[in-house]
């Protein structure tokens, strides 16, 4: 199964424009965000992740409750979670 996972905005464009470095429960990773172009980034701000992409701009409110479903759901978060911490493809 392939959901979205709320993560934190860590460091804006580290090797180009439409990057940011976000944090996922420790990991970080490099991802794309031309999709949330529409209106600047900001350290701290979070985005909704799919397959490396920044989907849309979320609050923080949204991504706890988010994590936190997410966890109680077990394997669903553990799949997402080794997902985004794997060597990209």
């Amino acid at each position: 199964m392939c959901v979205g996972i709320p993560a934190r905005v860590v460091e804006l464009e580290p090797s180009g424009p439409h990057t940011a470095i976000v944090d996922v429960d420790g990991a970080r990773r490099e991802v794309n965000t031309v999709m949330v172009d529409d209106e600047p980034l900001a350290v701290d701000d979070w985005v909704l992740l799919h397959v490396g992409f920044a989907m849309s701009r979320i609050d923080a409110d949204e991504a706890a409750e988010t994590l936190a479903f997410m966890r109680e759901l077990g394997s669903v978060y553990d799949e997402e979670f080794e997902a985004f911490t794997s060597d990209p493809p």
